[in-house]
């Protein structure tokens, strides 16, 4: 299939390595910057460059797109892509509005095209095993899920597009935190209410830098999700409890981990269990995802992260964002 690329910014590198390992054809990709699109077309010989999205929508030859713009430019270009009969591969968040996020889905719905959202944690290997694992019943009824991604800019400041609320809209709990509220209910189900602070402590922005998001699933299940960019270094890590048995996963240490811990055999106590322990090679997530994003537009798998999924984890920001200033818990049902 050819494909199109819609940004030239950090974060399509992702896309363009995971259409690379998936053996598509990227013959276009658009950015308003004229010196960030040539610099991506030498790098990764792409023949056609535009500083218009509409005009690579316009472009016949494309069956699907990855949209690597900017949040608030979500929405615009998945509505052009999918009017203009492509599949869309849209980076988180879908968008900063619960309305526009509507629209979209509504919109690649009505022209039969797939709409996946870039939540790419959800193509983590150790995230699609532990799933596995958790539906299996292997951890018996869930209890508790904590999340957390943090880092700290590799020792520099914040870029300038995430430093103001008019750029970005959020700081590290939409940032960072878009991808943990995804994984919260991709582990966790759905939520019932979420109690959020915030906090900026380490850099002159208008946006937080520090935050921390407590759960309650409708299952009972309680959870929190932990976002900064005021971590030295960079984490990604998860830990899943249950009533037979927990999951235990993070790449604080260097090669990533993740050990499966249970009692199944007589004499275990405080301080020794039956541990498993998972490796996995490969593609990194990223890549995955957008691997796994051409098997669904050919149909051979379900839409691993759907614009209902994208959606639902924007109204768990924004419900917390909603906590946080009100200083208090804030209901699911009442924030739509």
């Amino acid at each position: 299939m050819a494909v199109g690329v819609i940004g030239a910014g950090g974060v399509s590198r992702f896309h363009l390595s995971g259409y690379a390992a998936a053996g598509a054809q990227v013959v276009a990709i658009a950015d308003a910057n004229p010196l960030a699109l040539e610099r991506a077309q030498a790098e990764w010989r792409i023949p056609r460059g535009y500083t218009d999205f509409a005009a690579l929508c316009a472009d016949p030859e494309i069956g699907a797109v990855s949209v690597c713009l900017p949040n608030a430019l979500h929405h615009p270009a998945t509505l052009a892509a999918a009017r203009a009969g492509k599949h869309v591969l849209c980076e988180k968040p879908i968008s900063l509005s619960l309305q526009q996020a509507e629209e979209m889905i509504r919109v690649c719905r009505e022209a039969g095209v797939i709409l996946q959202i870039g939540h790419h944690l959800r193509s983590n290997a150790y995230a699609e095993q532990a799933r596995e694992l958790i539906a299996s019943g292997a951890l018996g009824r869930i209890t508790f899920v904590r999340l957390r991604q943090a880092h700290d800019w590799g020792g520099g400041e914040p870029r300038e597009s995430f430093r103001t609320v008019a750029s970005v809209g959020g700081g590290t709990l939409l940032d960072n935190g878009s991808h943990m509220m995804d994984l919260a209910r991709y582990f966790g189900g759905p939520v019932r209410e979420v109690f959020a602070r915030t906090a900026t402590l380490g850099y002159d922005v208008e946006v937080e830098d520090t935050s921390v998001v407590s759960l309650e699933f409708e299952s009972g299940a309680l959870g929190s999700v932990e976002n900064a960019w005021t971590a030295t270094g960079w984490e990604e890590a998860f830990w899943v409890y249950g009533t037979r048995g927990a999951l235990e996963y993070t790449n604080r240490l260097g090669t990533p981990v993740m050990r499966h811990v249970f009692r199944s055999s007589p004499g275990t106590d405080w301080n020794h269990q039956d541990v498993a322990t998972y490796h996995f090679a490969g593609l990194e997530p990223h890549a995955r995802n957008v691997v796994e994003f051409l098997e669904a537009v050919r149909g051979e798998r379900p839409v691993i992260c759907t614009g209902e999924d994208g959606l639902e984890a924007v109204r768990l920001i924004l419900a917390s964002y909603h906590s946080a200033r009100e200083r208090r818990p804030v209901r699911l049902a009442d924030f739509r």
